[in-house]
């Protein structure tokens, strides 16, 4: 006869073998959570920045050269482009679902367009190369952020005039918010991250990015007050947006330029230029890495779009690459003519 005590250890043994076996599945499932689903082609010549979704449409913006182009996400075919520009970096939108803005760091302006046609209605002299750029709800304000200038050209897009020019400690990268009236910014040569207030136009705090070397991309998990910067050195910065305090450094792919959260399942990204994007599992405290996928060399800026779950990023193919020179010792290599490409990476 098989006692009780007998019987309740043999019970308790099954619910956690039942238990191991079921975290070891999901652990194996975790791994790869993400596949490449789709490529469209998206042709043309130059170089590339940015890519934003419409929150308010199926559609893409990538910033291409001199023009920026608009692919419906649902066919993945070309709808229109906005062109006649000089040198594309970001796109960012209001909160009516009226205009967007383009920063034009060739034109050292910041452009707006209507998104239902598609025509430019303004341009709104910036700093010096604007680049990184974000839409402020709370102010209804433009932040434009001026790479070689090292400032931030802040726009009232009511007026779509310039009303404050604040200085920064250094280069900026990519900036985000909060959606409370705080704006935060990487700062790519002093390994920093820089807080504004979007009320009085000045800069609150100045913090440290510890194990961080030319932080670039960066994402916001609004609820649990978190910052992903992604850095050189393979590395991703987790920091407590209210008090700038280090999380942690996760391990990445080489050569990210873009960070994206998923606040519906707790996941961080980073684009990298090696070809590969990383998933970071930041439900935990100590933001394991679930998947390294493969994507394609040189797709290291990406949009994720919260309505499908989807991650958009665009690469191409690579020619030589030139002889350097004293004026340009770090040349680029060249693009391929009609290889630019968007992959769209989804769940399997």
């Amino acid at each position: 006869m098989i006692t009780r005590k007998v019987r309740t250890s043999v019970g308790r043994l099954f619910v956690v073998v039942t238990t191991l076996i079921g975290l070891n599945h999901y652990q194996a499932a975790a791994q790869k959570v993400f596949s490449v689903q789709t490529k469209w082609v998206a042709g043309g010549e130059g170089g590339w920045d940015y890519l934003a979704v419409d929150p308010n449409a199926p559609r893409l913006y990538v910033t291409h050269g001199a023009r920026v182009e608009v692919i419906d996400t649902n066919s993945g075919k070309l709808v229109g482009d906005i062109s006649g520009l000089k040198g594309t970096h970001g796109v960012t939108f209001d909160d009516a679902g009226k205009f967007g803005y383009i920063s034009d760091g060739g034109a050292n302006a910041v452009v707006v367009f209507d998104r239902a046609s598609l025509e430019k209605v303004a341009s709104i002299p910036a700093g010096t190369n604007p680049d990184g750029i974000v839409f402020e709800p709370h102010t209804k304000t433009v932040w434009a952020f001026n790479g070689r200038s090292m400032n931030v050209t802040v726009i009232d897009t009511t007026k779509r005039i310039v009303i404050a020019t604040i200085p920064l400690p250094g280069k900026p990268e990519f900036p985000t918010v909060d959606g409370s009236g705080t704006v935060f910014a990487n700062i790519e040569d002093k390994n920093e991250i820089v807080r504004l207030d979007a009320d009085s136009h000045t800069a609150t705090a100045t913090w440290p990015l510890t194990g961080c070397e030319s932080p670039s991309g960066m994402a916001i998990d609004v609820v649990e007050h978190r910052l992903f910067s992604v850095c050189d050195g393979k590395k991703m910065a987790v920091t407590d947006s209210r008090s700038g305090k280090s999380l942690a450094t996760p391990m990445i792919g080489d050569g990210p330029d873009a960070a994206a959260y998923d606040g519906a399942h707790k996941l961080a990204f980073s684009s990298n230029g090696d070809g590969t994007l990383t998933v970071i599992d930041a439900g935990k405290n100590s933001y394991p890495v679930l998947q390294s996928l493969a994507t394609q060399k040189g797709a290291r800026t990406m949009a994720f779009d919260s309505k499908n779950g989807r991650i958009y990023l665009v690469s191409a193919e690579f020619g030589p690459r030139p002889a350097a020179t004293a004026e340009n010792p770090r040349p680029r290599p060249s693009v391929v003519p009609g290889s630019f490409t968007v992959l769209v990476v989804g769940r399997e």
